[in-house]
């Protein structure tokens, strides 16, 4: 793959990876959806290695914020989230297996707020990419970036290097905001 394409795996749905991949070939976008159905992803968990520990990290989050997950993945969202330890942490999840559209689009952000039972202005959306910043702006929330593909060129204003950050960012933004 090249680097655009390697970059459109990390980020993108993957269906909008298969559409990029088969360039306009219909018999061949519809070959790689039914290999996609018949694969299984969560040999591929024992590669993600979190910076911390997920679940105490999360539920301290979780004892001031309502949190949600809004993810451009599709199937493996819930085996995922039960590997990770985080089942019962989320208030809310939205993913491409969702009948919305995928980031770019900020449908699967809107939708996790909504479900979340909050408003746009007063959610966060934190996200390593520029696709998750235009999401976030798209559906009207605050985002914060995390690490250095976070947007940065889009030239938003709140940024973290790590994840243990956030506690202290989010009370900065929710003080300046609210």
């Amino acid at each position: 793959m090249n680097p655009e394409e390697e970059r459109a795996g990390v980020y993108l749905s993957a269906p909008q990876v298969f559409e990029m991949r088969a360039g306009g070939d219909l018999a061949r976008l519809q070959r790689m959806r039914e290999i996609a159905r018949t694969m299984d992803a969560t040999p591929f968990f024992e590669m993600m290695i979190p910076a911390l520990e997920l679940r105490p990290f999360m539920t301290g989050l979780k004892r001031n914020y309502r949190l949600g997950l809004a993810t451009n993945r599709s199937a493996t969202i819930p085996s995922l989230i039960d590997f990770l330890g985080l089942d019962g942490i989320f208030d809310a999840v939205a993913s491409a297996r969702d009948k919305v559209k995928p980031k770019p689009a900020p449908d699967i952000v809107k939708l996790c707020v909504e479900r979340a039972r909050t408003h746009p202005q007063k959610a966060v959306y934190v996200g390593d990419s520029a696709t998750d910043q235009i999401a976030a702006e798209g559906a009207g929330t605050h985002y914060i970036g995390l690490g250095e593909r976070s947007g940065r060129e889009r030239g938003h204003v709140h940024r973290i290097e790590k994840l243990a950050e956030l506690p202290e960012k989010l009370e900065r933004v929710f003080k300046k905001s609210g």
